[in-house]
């Protein structure tokens, strides 16, 4: 096997002080000129970020003609699928296709976006996202897993293999980035980039776990988070960075920062007085790529030459961008896939939004069969709402500032439910009723810093509640389905929200659709769980529809028919109320009262839950022993008459030791195929490190005592069974 280690050396070796201070740039080709961009080239910058096509293999050829022909690292936020490109496919949101809970499928979107990355000449996407997301207010939730960090970690592994492949040099493959690293999402008040109100020892119990399995699965970039741990930024802190991450998990790639984290040192967090003394702390602290910091650039040559800084710093950190360079194939001429097979992909896209479908409720109201509908709310045929954030609609600039044009137009609830219309016997009547805002004050809100202002996306989206058009779509309806929930201003980076309530006249309309007196389906398609408790206990049907890909709306309406079973289940919990956050299902006991006296002990809609067309049936676990490994075995019957696919999961509560343990955590999970009337033994192997407790000296201990095993359909303790084990 080729040592790029030691290709890496022989390389460093040759450069000069400004050729690794370069190295350790990357630059935001969509902010600079041509002429800009080129000049970065010219001096051998490691990496550009955004930009596509003709510009990015231009920029390429006039790096590679320097003096010691280095290749630049092109990278893209390919978050959900290449699909900032608005030829590519765009996959589900992340939190979508988490309710899956299907590795196999995470592992094909991975393979599927990196031969689409390099197919357009890129190499490294800053994905997979393995924050863990427990506040619900946080703006970045829905680029998230879920709220589990074994989940998280699962799939994230798994997405990891298929972008990076079999080997890393083969043209389809690409670099897979885990962030933001680390404990980002558990920011003070959901409030994106703040501090994090976190111990060492709780980053190793639960942030930590889910960047293990990224390491172990071979990922060759990290990046930094903005948030500070007990005051010191992530960008500063060496013993996370360098004596935890690199160190201690053995992980031999580099460390790039996120967006201008070297300078928010100065700017922003007030943590540096110069950017000479940014850039010194973030080097020294173990970061090998500056995002969006080019003034480090000229900081890091003057500290070595000033004596500040010792040039082996820079050397530590040229040489693993070098050694993930050389792996990747780079040198050696790596070329575009010679074909890719969209069809293919398309087709993962759409059964990965199939599956990704959340039936939370039905009185019986669902599948639709040879009924006349009325298809009703903001969301029923709005694009932007339905695909949210990361996507060529949501960042229409990635490509140098040209306008997109939408190639790719994609399903809505309304087309897909006409487009199954005569095939199961449905007339389709629609009527908007109402915006997501119904007034300019409410815009003027949902306009933070310059950011999410978005103007040309929202203002149409200002509509008060239209009462006659409402009622007269409803007239002859036999069922409405109300498709409501939030849009691109209410969810993604700089857009945290206080309140998760529906916004605008959305719960208006629904209170005037239920005085009615006809059935009513709501259809909630969010970025992330909204606070929605009227829904849950008034309408017959509910359906979560996290932000889809191209197709979701066809698949939503297949779901809807009939036409599928619904199989997802949620990797993230609902709340009944903003004020009871948090409610993820991995919390400390010892809360006196054990709820809030305002608000339910329990949330809205638990982690695990999800209903289906079929029912299952559970018998006990049992427990047994065998070959020194210790076994969790259940019965799962499908007892309907449908077929479907149960996702069995399996949660474990520690004894008492040095330290207090969750009430339950999520350790293993199962998808089970059942024909109607099958029964099946699904069998988990217990894994005995998913049952350590951290000390407070960083240690992992097995304790002794009684463990409590619990299998079931969801975390809910009505739907769990539980097995002793005893150490």
């Amino acid at each position: 096997m080729t040592d790029h280690r030691k290709q890496a050396e022989a390389l460093l070796s040759r450069m000069t002080l400004e050729e690794k201070a370069a190295q350790m740039i990357q630059i935001p080709a969509n902010l600079f000129t041509d002429e800009e961009a080129e000049a970065w080239a010219q001096k051998g910058v490691g990496s550009f970020l955004h930009t596509l096509g003709e510009r990015a293999a231009k920029l390429q050829k006039i790096a590679t003609g320097n003096r010691l022909g280095i290749p630049v690292l092109f990278g893209i936020d390919a978050v959900r699928g290449h699909a900032l490109n608005h030829k590519a496919t765009v996959f589900p949101s992340p939190l979508a296709m988490a309710c899956t809970w299907d590795t196999e499928a995470l592992e094909a979107v991975g393979r599927a976006t990196g031969a689409e990355v390099a197919l357009d000449g890129l190499h490294w996407t800053f994905a997979p996202l393995l924050c863990v997301a427990r506040d619900l207010r946080w703006g970045r939730v829905d680029e998230t897993f879920g709220e589990s960090p074994m989940l998280i970690g699962e799939l994230a592994a798994a997405m990891i293999k298929g972008l990076q492949g079999d080997d890393l040099s083969d043209d389809d493959a690409i670099l897979a980035c885990a962030k933001h690293y680390i404990a980002y999402a558990e920011s003070t008040g959901g409030r994106d980039s703040v501090d994090t109100p976190v111990t060492l020892r709780m980053i190793r119990e639960t942030f930590l776990p889910p960047y293990q399995k990224a390491v172990d699965a071979g990922c060759a970039t990290m990046m930094t988070a903005y948030l500070p741990v007990d005051g010191v930024p992530m960008t500063a802190h060496k013993e996370l960075l360098t004596d935890i991450l690199k160190d201690e998990l053995g992980f031999d790639g580099f460390v790039v920062t996120d967006w201008d984290n070297v300078g928010s040192l100065v700017k922003r967090q007030n943590y540096a007085k110069t950017i000479q003394d940014a850039a010194c702390i973030a080097a020294k602290a173990g970061n090998d790529m500056f995002m969006s910091t080019p003034e480090a650039y000229d900081a890091l040559i003057a500290l070595v030459k000033n004596g500040r800084l010792s040039q082996a710093v820079l050397d530590e950190a040229v040489r693993r961008i070098l050694a993930v360079k050389f792996r990747l194939g780079l040198f050696d001429g790596k070329q575009k896939p010679k074909t890719v097979d969209m069809q293919a992909h398309r087709a993962l896209n759409e059964s990965i939004q199939e599956n990704a479908i959340v039936l939370l409720k039905n009185n019986g109201a669902l599948p639709l069969q040879s009924k006349k509908l009325a298809v009703v709310g903001p969301s029923a045929d709005h694009i932007h709402a339905m695909l949210g954030d990361w996507t060529y609609m949501s960042h229409p600039g990635i490509r140098h500032g040209q306008e997109i044009e939408h190639k790719i137009i994609p399903v809505t609830p309304r087309k897909g439910l006409e487009q199954l219309a005569d095939s199961h016997g449905l007339t389709v009547a629609y009527e908007k009723g109402c915006g997501f805002l119904n007034s300019r004050k409410d815009l003027d809100q949902h306009s933070i810093d310059g950011h999410s202002t978005l103007e040309t996306l929202i203002l149409p989206e200002i509509q008060p509640l239209n009462r006659d058009a409402v009622l007269a779509a409803c007239r002859d309806a036999d069922v409405l389905v109300a498709c409501v929930g939030d849009f691109l201003a209410q969810t993604g980076e700089f857009r945290d929200r206080g309140n998760l309530d529906l916004s605008g006249d959305q719960q208006t309309l629904l209170e005037l659709l239920k005085s009615t007196g006809k059935p009513l389906v709501v259809v909630l398609v969010s970025g992330k769980p909204l606070t929605v408790p009227w829904v849950s206990e008034n309408a017959d049907a509910v359906v979560q529809l996290f932000n889809g890909g191209q197709t979701a709306g066809l698949a939503l309406a297949k779901a809807l028919t009939g036409e599928t079973n619904t199989f997802g289940k949620l990797p993230i919990s609902f709340a009944h109320h903003t004020g009871q956050l948090p409610v993820y299902h991995n919390h400390y006991p010892g809360w006196h009262g054990g709820q809030y006296v305002d608000m339910p002990a329990t949330p809205l809609y638990a982690f695990g839950y999800g209903l289906s067309y079929t029912a299952y049936r559970y018998g006990a676990p049992q427990l047994t022993r065998e070959n020194g490994e210790i076994l969790v075995s259940v019965n799962v019957q499908n007892t309907g008459s449908v077929d479907g696919t149960e996702i069995v999961q399996l949660y474990a509560h520690r004894p008492a030791g040095e330290r207090m343990t969750p009430v339950k955590e999520l350790i293993d999970f199962a998808r089970v195929p059942l024909q109607a009337g099958e029964i099946m033994t699904v069998e988990f192997i217990v894994d005995m490190e998913s049952l350590k407790a951290v000390h407070g000296d960083g240690s992992r201990v097995l304790e002794p005592g009684e463990y409590t095993l619990m299998t079931g359909p969801s975390s809910r303790g009505e739907d769990l069974q539980t097995v002793t084990l005893t150490l």
